[in-house]
């Protein structure tokens, strides 16, 4: 097999993920945070969530395309993916059948998976939820899947209105989840411990009763037209 052939195959083995070490400093902020410092962009769309609140997951995306229903690319995936990996599947937003169940995730967590991101439903919920292991998916059913028709692992995707690339930051909490390209993922991390701080710092305002209100909020009224020059609410 060529070098090109090896390129153009429908698994790509070998990707550049973002380092470990931006995966751990990322994982101490919430989804949210590093949405905003984002510019409000790689959030995925609300109906993917976690199965249970208190899941989180933090990792480098491996990527799974899949005709709705069918999971045979889901499988190929996990035969390559390595510890700490992200799998995001692109499941169509499918609810008409589960394209993971509790078999499959007792493999990912075993192999050391960081969590799964499927925008298609899941099954065995309860099973999944007390494995504890990070699934975030748009709904359940209770339909198996079939294992017949090909797909593509470790190429451009698209998840809840995202585009995902391979190696991509993934981050999820109770909130949802956001997608950070992985050549921008590190600049990211001073601003959102900026964010943080400065968060922290409002809602200690507010808890002490200093700051009951915004202080751009007048600003902001002004340059909506609001207000007129000069005047304050």
């Amino acid at each position: 097999m060529t070098d090109q052939t090896k390129s153009l195959a429908d698994v790509q083995r070998n990707i550049e993920r973002v380092s470990p070490g931006i995966v751990a400093k990322a994982a101490e902020f919430q989804a949210a945070i590093l949405a905003d410092v984002n510019g409000r962009r790689g959030a995925l769309h609300g109906r993917i969530a976690p199965l249970s609140p208190s899941m989180k997951v933090a990792g480098p995306a491996i990527t799974v395309d899949v005709r709705p229903g069918d999971n045979l690319m889901i499988h190929a995936a996990m035969a390559i993916a390595q510890p700490g990996d992200v799998l995001v599947i692109d499941g169509k937003g499918d609810q008409s059948c589960a394209l993971m169940g509790a078999i499959m995730m007792n493999q990912c967590k075993a192999m050391k998976l960081a969590g799964v991101i499927v925008d298609a439903a899941v099954r065995d919920i309860e099973e999944i939820r007390a494995l504890g292991f990070p699934v975030f998916s748009v709904g359940s059913n209770p339909n198996g899947p079939t294992k017949l028709v090909s797909g593509r692992v470790n190429w451009p995707v698209s998840v809840g209105g995202v585009n995902v690339k391979p190696g991509d930051l993934v981050v999820g909490d109770a909130d949802g989840v956001v997608v950070i390209e992985r050549e921008k993922a590190e600049s990211l991390l001073a601003p959102a411990a900026k964010k943080l701080e400065d968060e922290t710092k409002r809602i200690q305002g507010i808890l002490d009763g200093k700051q009951l209100r915004p202080t751009w909020l007048d600003g902001a009224l002004r340059a909506a037209g609001v207000l007129k020059e000069g005047e304050t609410l």
